[in-house]
């Protein structure tokens, strides 16, 4: 509409009224428009998809899934897993940073996104100032898990003595470089001063299929991605990296019951928004992740993971992300880890 045609004074006031209304929310840019037109009220009217950029069977994955199947029941529209791996997760994260910022498109991230700008000279990407922080999804230790075939240990001692008399034999795979698999495995070579090759990979799912097989020794896993494996029996878990045994594993020692107390490791995994998502939205979406960290299914199921339920959102998850990308650069400067 341009212009209003003669009429009649009444309809040519109000087709002037509306020509104006559309001009002032032209002005006003095109997330402000959609949501002038009720996509914020509506919101959502079609199914979402949340961007893992990793392949299925990761970590980030075995806590997305429930998640999304949750939220579906929230939000009665479909929430749909887009894995997107490659290059220690940071394609998933630049194809996400790019995504049109609807409301119909999520991020779910992960440590290994705050290690990043320590270990790439250039991503296209950046995860404080491209992304909008919803909220903590959950926090695990990190594991160290062996193919009970290929290592004889059964606890860390017996693992740092098989190490050391044999430095270079065995070999650890990671879910690609960059990630917190990768500088676990550095900052424990470094601390128990042992010698294991590293392997990357696309994910952590297609580093436990290999370890499973016995392609690779050991894993120093995030527990989320282990937990089905060392109930099952196909790994056996050597001992977390946590000042406490996690939840749902009672029977998996700490590092620090081993001898190794200083080795302490987490991987943690969060919700984001692309950067200009309308904040109605956003809003939303925090209240409804609250809620399904809070229901009795996912509390049962991230127990089961080795997850404790965490409540960290907005702008406080933001500032966690901020310390952690300053405590992992640090990490990757004093281990000497490299891109292999």
């Amino acid at each position: 509409m341009s212009r209003c045609p003669r009429l009649p004074a009444a309809p040519r006031r109000a087709c002037l009224v509306r020509l104006a209304a559309f001009a002032a929310l032209t002005a006003l840019g095109p997330a402000s428009v959609a949501l002038a037109q009720g996509q914020g009220a509506s919101w959502p009217a079609k199914p979402l998809t949340v961007i893992v950029p990793f392949p299925a069977g990761g970590g980030t994955d075995a806590f997305a899934r429930p998640l999304a199947a949750q939220l579906t029941k929230q939000l009665g529209r479909q929430v749909l897993i887009d894995n997107k791996g490659g290059a220690g997760g940071t394609l998933g994260a630049g194809l996400a940073a790019r995504s049109a910022p609807d409301g119909y498109t999520w991020f779910m991230g992960a440590v290994h996104h705050a290690i990043a700008p320590a270990m790439y000279a250039r991503l296209d990407y950046h995860l404080e100032s491209d992304f909008v922080p919803v909220g903590l999804v959950a926090s695990v230790p990190q594991v160290i898990v062996v193919n009970p075939q290929k290592v004889a240990a059964t606890d860390l001692p017996g693992l740092l003595q098989l190490l050391r008399k044999n430095p270079g034999k065995y070999n650890y795979g990671s879910a690609g470089n960059g990630t917190s698999h990768h500088l676990a495995g550095e900052l424990f070579k470094m601390q128990t001063r042992t010698f294991v090759t590293h392997i990357p990979y696309r994910g952590a799912g297609p580093a436990l299929q290999d370890l499973i097989a016995g392609q690779v020794d050991l894993m120093f896993d995030g527990l989320g991605s282990s937990a089905q494996h060392i109930k099952a029996g196909r790994i056996r878990a050597i001992a977390v990296a946590s000042d406490k045994r996690a939840p749902g594993f009672p029977n998996v020692p700490t590092a620090g019951e081993g001898g190794v107390p200083t080795y302490q490791v987490s991987t943690w995994y969060g919700l984001w928004a692309p950067k200009g998502t309308p904040r109605e939205i956003v809003d939303r979406m925090t209240a409804e992740l609250r809620t399904a960290l809070n229901s009795p299914e996912l509390k049962d199921a991230w127990t089961q993971l080795g997850s404790e339920t965490p409540q960290l959102y907005g702008d406080d998850f933001a500032r966690f992300v901020s310390a952690e990308t300053k405590r992992w650069a640090e990490v990757a400067k004093t281990s000497g880890a490299k891109l292999d």
